[in-house]
């Protein structure tokens, strides 16, 4: 083999080496660069995901409180239109005791 011939392999394999080295450097680089744009979404996400926890808890809240209210409102409409009801009785109650009174 000539003198040549072997420089020529030499610089194949010199270069062929020097584009595997540079192949894994990019690819570490490039996994690096995932991992931390990967890192970055899931903080992003759990983020959003709070925010939105937050909006939910608020809104429950509102409705615990409208619900309430409802709630309030429809008992003191029970209770005005059982006292009525009483009264009336009451009224009655009251003639029927002074019926049997003067009766007796």
């Amino acid at each position: 083999m000539s003198f040549e011939a072997i420089t020529n392999i030499a610089q194949a394999e010199a270069l062929a080496k020097a584009s595997v080295a540079d192949a894994e450097t990019k690819a570490r680089q490039m996994l690096a660069d995932a991992e931390t744009a990967g890192k970055a979404a899931m903080e992003a996400a759990g983020a959003k995901a709070e925010a939105e926890l937050v909006q939910l808890r608020q809104k429950a809240d509102e409705k615990a409180e409208t619900d309430a209210g409802d709630l309030t409102g429809e008992l003191e409409n029970r209770k005005a239109a059982l006292r009525a009801k009483a009264e009336a009785r009451l009224e009655k109650a009251a003639a029927l005791v002074v019926e049997r009174i003067v009766n007796s």
